[in-house]
């Protein structure tokens, strides 16, 4: 019971620190962020920015390699 909420905790640990990487790289790749379908809207002090494009296609990318990695 114990090696199971030890290896579910050090599980964790290393998908945040992925995650973590992958956000400091994220700002490096030119054009992501920036995509057609992106949702841009400014008026005058407000700006409101949703990247609806950039989110599907992480989520793709994340779906498939989960994908590859835990298919039996």
């Amino acid at each position: 019971m114990m090696s199971d909420i030890a290896k579910l905790t050090i599980a964790a640990g290393l998908v945040l620190v992925a995650v973590g990487l992958l956000l400091a790289v994220m700002g490096k790749i030119p054009g992501l962020g920036k995509l057609p379908g992106d949702i841009l809207i400014k008026k005058g002090d407000f700006t409101f920015y949703f990247p609806l494009a950039t989110c599907m296609i992480t989520s793709i990318a994340f779906s498939l390699i989960l994908y590859f990695f835990f298919r039996k």
